[in-house]
Parts: structure tokens; sequence; C-alpha cells
């Protein structure tokens, strides 16, 4: 029996979120006035791990920290918002990665210290972790050095676990967004970049110089897995290699700041789609879960609840593009979160 919705594994740090406004840092020790400064809770698994505990689900976090007072800050904000830290570890010596954000009006520049955000291996992810779950989601892929080369293997023993897989790459400080990624996903239900990842990965498949999200998102379900492109403004969309492609509206919503946006529509989509709804409802209550995040500062602070992403799902548009493409398209079917190669649950 299983006794958690969703096991997380992922870097953990603390944000400090700078708001510059129309400032821009300048070097030689030139001293500006910024709108606004604080320290949160950061990094894309904690904030959808967050998240998804926000909207109801029991959610576990595997990840390093170090020893020093940042890391216990890391943890005690995860147990607070309901995420069980048992599995989380705290190595002696060492140092809690963090993040500088540096927000100006909607963009934002990140400088990231890792510290021990890539120090996360395979070996560390307890086989009563994965026992105990539904779903695995691994966050930042390409700041997970020590994980890639034993996660083909504890993607697969998942999902011979009946588990379903999702990652959430993120941006890659190397550039290449390869790593061994593409030749992953087959045993991924859901890849969930942004819009200029995808692309990117798409292109380190051997597929460049595509020109939208749809096109990537197509070439990443053409490997094996269910590409969900996050799209900001414009929405997001969905690729499955079973011909699925579905796209869903952005609320309306002026945002406040952005950290953490995508990772609060991971949660959402995640949740909802463990909670036994159909695609067009799981993508409806993600984009939801996403504009709500951005009305406060730092990824955790304005999470919805469930009754709060609910009410602003039912006001967003799915659209059925293989439906509306006409003869060879493939209608939307599916109303479980499926393997896409295996069919199972």
């Amino acid at each position: 029996m299983t006794d958690m919705d969703l096991l997380v594994v992922g870097e953990l740090n603390a944000d400090v979120i700078v708001e510059c406004g129309d400032v821009r840092p300048t070097f030689g020790q030139v001293e500006e006035i910024v709108e606004d400064a604080t320290i949160v809770l950061g990094s894309s698994g904690a904030i959808t791990a967050c998240g998804a505990a926000r909207l109801g689900a029991r959610v576990a976090m595997v990840g390093v920290v170090g020893d020093d007072w940042l890391g216990e800050f890391v943890l005690d904000r995860l147990r607070e918002r309901g995420v069980d830290t048992r599995y989380c570890l705290r190595r002696p010596g060492r140092r809690t990665g963090m993040s500088v954000v540096l927000g100006a009006r909607g963009d934002r520049s990140i400088l990231t210290f890792p510290g021990e955000i890539g120090r996360l291996a395979a070996s560390d992810v307890p086989a009563e972790a994965i026992a105990a779950a539904r779903h695995l989601h691994v966050s930042s892929y390409f700041l997970q050095h020590d994980l890639w080369p034993g996660l083909p293997g504890l993607l697969r023993a998942a999902r011979e676990r009946g588990l379903t897989t999702s990652i959430d790459p993120n941006w890659d400080p190397g550039r290449s967004f390869d790593q061994g990624l593409p030749a992953l996903l087959p045993l991924v239900d859901y890849l969930l970049p942004n819009e200029a990842e995808a692309l990117r990965i798409a292109a380190a498949s051997g597929h460049p110089g595509l020109g939208s999200a749809h096109e990537a998102a197509a070439v990443l379900a053409s490997l094996g897995t269910g590409a969900v492109v996050k799209c900001g403004a414009d929405g997001a969309l969905l690729h499955r290699p079973d011909g699925t492609r579905l796209s869903v509206t952005a609320p309306e919503i002026t945002p406040l700041e952005t950290t953490g946006a995508g990772d609060s529509f991971d949660a959402g989509l995640l949740t909802a789609l463990l909670a036994g709804r159909d695609l067009p409802a799981a993508l409806r209550t993600a984009s939801a879960c996403g504009a709500l995040s951005t009305q406060g500062s730092g990824g955790t602070a304005a999470q919805p609840d469930a009754a709060q992403a609910d009410a602003l799902a039912a006001t967003l548009t799915v659209v059925d593009l293989a439906a509306t493409a006409g003869p060879g398209s493939h209608p939307f079917t599916d109303s479980t979160l499926t393997h896409p190669q295996e069919n199972q649950q």
C-alpha cells in the first residue's frame, strides 16, 4: 500500500529574491537601491513539493543540504508546508545551495551557488520511498550531475513498481541541454520544460532550427514522452506519443513576481492527474496554479489551495488540437495518467 502520492527527487536551496525594478547591476563598486529583497525557500523540486502539498497531496522530498543554518532553513520551510523530509540528507561540513534571483519587470536573471545541489545520487533515494509512492518527479535535471548515472535505473525501478514519472529539466547552465536526457525520455511519462528549454532539448536530440513550442513538443513526443511545454502568458501545450495534442489558455493575471511559476504549474498538473482527473482538467488546474503563484514574492508564498485552483481553472479553455486537425488526427481519449508506451497505471 502506498502512503504518499508524490515523491520529489531534486535540488534543495534557498532563493534571495531581489526586485530590481528599472535598476541594472553595475560593476565597479557602484551601489544601487532596489525595490525589495527577501530570502525564501527556493529550488524547483521544493516549490513543486510545496505546491502539491498545498493542493492536498501527500508529498515527500529527497534532496541534499549542508549542515549550515541555510540547510535548516530550507528543511523547516518544507515541513511548515506539509512536505515529508524524512528522506532529505544533511551533509556534515558542506554548504547548502543558494540562488540570487534578480527580477526586472517580468524578466529574471538567476545566479546560483550550487553547494550540495548536485550531490544527490540515485543510491540516496531509498527503495522504501519508491515503494511508498505513486508518482516519481525529478526536478532540475541539468543541475543534478551526481544523479545522472543512476537515474535510468531509478526510473525503471519506479516504473516496475507501477509509479508514473516526470522530469522538469529547467535551464542547463552548461548549455548542452543533453547530458543523457533525450535518451531517458522513453522512461518519462511527462517532460515539463518551458518553451526555451523545449526548443533546446529538441535541438540536442538532433532537431535544430525548430521555430515553435509545438514543433519542439512534437519532437519530444516522438522520443517517447508526454511533452508539456509551458509558454507563460500564452498558456501551455501537450503532445503525447499516442497523438494527443492539447493546448490550455493562461489566466489573465498581472504577475507580481514569477519565481517558481513553472514549478507550481507542475504541482497542479501532477496533483490533478494523481487525483484521477483527465488531461484537459489537469492542464487547466496546472495553468491556474502557475498563474496564482505569481501573486506573491518567491515560489511558495501565493501557491493556491485546491478550492482556489479549481475556481480559476474553471474559467480556462483547453483545445483538442488533434481533433481539430482534420483527417488523420488522433482524438483525445485518455482519462488517466498512463505510461505512453506501456499503457499501464
